[in-house]
């Protein structure tokens, strides 16, 4: 019982920590956000390192790395006034991809859920 107790608690802040309370960022369970970026012509950023990219990526992803110096140069080349789509391997670094974006301006940022260990 008190397992079943910490798994609801850990789960729980999880999602808080997930959630956002600007409305410029939207974070889209696995299905929809796959529905979103099946129809072609977006704008797909995993924020996570070379070497996780490496591993295995969201097909017409570009990897631009949250922690890497050249995020904000980097990140500054995309069109600011389409949405973007941004994710991590489990959430934590593409919200803070998503908070650093829409301080640059960028006027959309859509986060998937769980990160790419939701994809899988």
């Amino acid at each position: 019982m008190k397992k079943i107790i910490v798994l609801l608690l850990i789960t729980a802040l999880t999602l808080s920590c997930q959630s956002q309370s600007d409305p410029k960022i939207k974070v889209l369970p696995t299905a929809t956000y796959k529905e979103a970026i099946a129809k072609g012509n977006v704008q797909i950023v995993d924020v996570r390192t070379p070497e996780e990219f490496s591993e295995g990526a969201i097909s017409n992803a570009v990897n631009i790395n949250v922690n890497g110096e050249s995020f904000e140069s980097d990140i500054q080349k995309l069109d600011k006034n389409q949405p973007v789509y941004v994710y991590c391997r489990s959430g934590a670094r593409s919200q803070k991809a998503a908070e650093k974006m829409i301080a640059l301006g960028f006027t959309q940022v859509i986060d998937l859920e769980g990160g790419y260990l939701s994809w899988q």
